[in-house]
């Protein structure tokens, strides 16, 4: 069964953005930015709440005539070419080779794994991976902890019903200003 993977940039106080959803503070740094394309190797299609979709559409099927950062430059092409799937309520169509799902979470979700290919990797955003955690359908978190206090926005994490156990997997510094921190649900680690 295929895997999803979060992966997302948060704030040292915990948030996924600014209070004003600003993400202008969010540095990709060359070794964030290598271990973001070794995570997008491991996917076919990539996951996204409407939220997220709205930046990354805005931004990604022009990124060449926006910016020269190797890096965008790079993933440009990736992010048009790779299958994409929406989770919204409202969203009714997207481009891009995206897939817009609005139904039951967990039995859509569950299909995805189902399907034969890579993993799916599920990028930024809060509601989207809260509610995929509720449902125990995340199976690794990639978090890169940027050196900025926010103040407010977006928690990484909103209030879960009930406590969720993670098992640190790996930890390591990149680009001398950030931590990327690896987890995996605690039941996952278990039963290895």
């Amino acid at each position: 069964m295929r895997k999803i993977i979060q992966w997302v940039m948060t704030s040292v106080d915990g948030y996924v953005d600014g209070p004003n959803g600003e993400f202008d503070w969010a540095s990709l740094g060359p070794e964030i930015g290598e271990y973001s394309d070794r995570l997008h190797e491991r996917a076919d299609t990539f996951l996204y709440g409407r939220g997220v979709w709205e930046m990354m559409s805005g931004y990604w099927p022009n990124a060449e005539s926006i910016s020269e950062d190797e890096h965008d430059l790079k993933f440009a092409p990736i992010w048009r070419e790779t299958p994409k799937v929406v989770f919204s309520r409202t969203l009714e169509e997207a481009d891009w080779n995206t897939r817009v799902i609005g139904g039951n979470l967990h039995d859509e979700v569950t299909a995805l794994k189902r399907q034969p290919g890579k993993d799916l990797l599920l990028s930024g955003g809060s509601r989207l991976p809260a509610a995929l955690t509720a449902l125990g359908l995340i199976d690794e978190y990639h978090v890169a902890v940027q050196p900025v206090v926010l103040g407010g926005g977006n928690p990484l994490f909103r209030e879960p019903e009930q406590r969720v156990n993670l098992q640190l997997v790996n930890a390591r510094t990149a680009d001398s200003s950030a931590v990327i921190l690896q987890y995996q649900p605690a039941h996952e680690a278990s039963a290895r």
